[in-house]
């Protein structure tokens, strides 16, 4: 392959390089001082633009903020503005309280309280308390089965010594229900006897204390009389200084009553003479004067003026008193029949008040034959399965949950009942089963026992 030669340098001519300088020359020529002048005006005119417009920021910033805080200082104003109502409010109520604590502050009660009547209600019971522990007679005595243990209890004790305080009880009481009516008789008339004085004495206490209880009825309403008098002597006396020192307040709808025919006729010259600049006494002077020397036909028309405005005055007197009348009327329907309102609710009340006192009365009754009918000897009736469950679960959850509330621990043993399976409910109906039967066994030697008795 034969290679292509490189084209060989050319020469530059002389005219091509005094071409060059010269465009160079051009080039580097400074601006003239026209142009230059007019870029710095620019540049200038740019910087203040940018200070102005950052100058117009910051004042709408503080223009902000100066709102802001005109805002924060009406808001002040205002709240200073409603405290000071407040307190105006707060002022005039407080003066009065004051008025009315000055005028009771007047009224100075002349009493002798009595001597009862200082102890309180908390104070009495204390007494009472102390008094019951004092006087052994007011305590209540104790039963025959109660008496029989207190002689048997060191006995029973010597024969089982290692037997505890629940042991000991169920041997006693097996002991007395083995006892024969005739054993147990010494010890129930002993009680009936016991209990006989300490009715006596708290019936006495009761009726002392029904008869204090009048007394003091009796003073507070003696005191409360004479309070009662001595604060209305004192409100007389307060009344009759007020008529003195106030005028009675008129009546704004009472009709006035008409002028004369001489002051008719005093109103009329009475204009013309103020008008010579004339004294009041003066002008009364000359009215009555030139009144005395009308005739009697001058005097007519001024009478006739007073005559109609007196027959108008007649009209309107009768028409406020029959309004005022019918006022009173009204009132008076209106408290009658507050009163009856209040009657009957009194009388309902008192009825509520009677319904409940008896049916309180009928429960404590039916409370009273219940259990002077039932006898302590007759063998109870055990607890049912669910019931023995439940004893149980309660020592269980007592020791699981310590401080759980009753409530809650029913409710739950309740719900662990239910879930029991049939095998686990089997075992407590078997115990109640058993615990049935050793009862009817004891309800039927109760009742052959008391059969004997009865037949014997």
């Amino acid at each position: 392959m034969a290679t292509i030669a490189d084209p060989a340098p050319t020469k530059k001519s002389r005219n091509s390089r005094k071409a060059l300088k010269e465009k160079n020359e051009i080039v580097e020529t400074p601006l003239s001082p026209v142009s230059s002048a007019k870029e710095k005006s620019v540049k200038s005119f740019e910087k203040d633009l940018l200070e102005m417009q950052t100058m117009l920021e910051n004042m709408k910033i503080e223009k902000d903020k100066t709102e802001e805080l005109l805002k924060e200082k009406d808001e002040i104003l205002r709240k200073k503005e409603e405290e000071l109502e407040n307190r105006d409010v707060e002022q005039e109520k407080l003066k009065v309280e004051l008025k009315k604590l000055q005028k009771m502050r007047e009224f100075k009660p002349n009493m002798t309280f009595a001597c009862g009547q200082s102890l309180t209600q908390a104070e009495q019971e204390k007494m009472n308390k102390k008094k019951k522990k004092d006087c052994p007679e007011t305590k209540r005595p104790s039963t025959s089965y109660i008496l029989w243990c207190k002689e048997q209890w060191n006995e029973v004790k010597k024969e089982n010594p290692e037997a505890d305080f629940k042991e000991t009880t169920n041997i006693l009481g097996a002991k007395w229900k083995s006892l024969s009516a005739e054993e147990k008789k010494p010890y129930e008339e002993k009680y009936q006897v016991d209990k006989e004085a300490y009715l006596q004495v708290i019936a006495k206490e009761k009726r002392e204390k029904e008869a204090m209880k009048l007394l003091e009825g009796d003073q507070k309403q003696k005191t409360a009389m004479e309070l009662l008098d001595q604060y209305l002597n004192f409100v007389q006396e307060a009344e009759q200084d007020n008529k003195k020192k106030n005028k009675k307040q008129k009546d704004p709808l009472k009709p006035k009553h008409p002028v004369s025919a001489f002051l008719v006729y005093a109103n009329e010259r009475r204009a013309a003479l103020r008008e010579e600049n004339k004294k009041v006494v003066e002008v009364a002077k000359m009215t009555g004067e030139e009144w005395k020397n009308l005739s009697d036909k001058q005097k007519a028309p001024y009478e006739e003026v007073a005559k109609k405005n007196k027959e108008i005055y007649l009209q309107a007197m009768e028409e406020y008193k029959r309004t005022k009348e019918e006022e009173d009327m009204s009132q008076k329907k209106e408290e009658e029949e507050l009163l009856k309102l209040r009657k009957q609710e009194a009388l309902q009340l008192l009825k509520k008040k009677e319904k409940t006192d008896n049916l309180i009365k009928k429960k404590k009754e039916t409370k009273k034959k219940k259990n002077e009918n039932v006898d302590p000897n007759k063998p109870k009736k055990p607890a049912s399965s669910f019931f023995l469950f439940s004893k149980d679960a309660r020592k269980n959850l007592a020791e699981e949950r310590p401080g759980i509330h009753n409530s809650t621990v029913t409710t739950l043993i309740s719900v662990k009942w239910k879930e029991l399976g049939e095998e686990e409910k089997q075992i407590y109906n078997e115990k109640a089963a058993k615990l049935m039967e050793a009862y009817k066994k004891e309800l039927e030697d109760y009742n052959n026992k008391n059969a004997a008795i009865t037949s014997g």
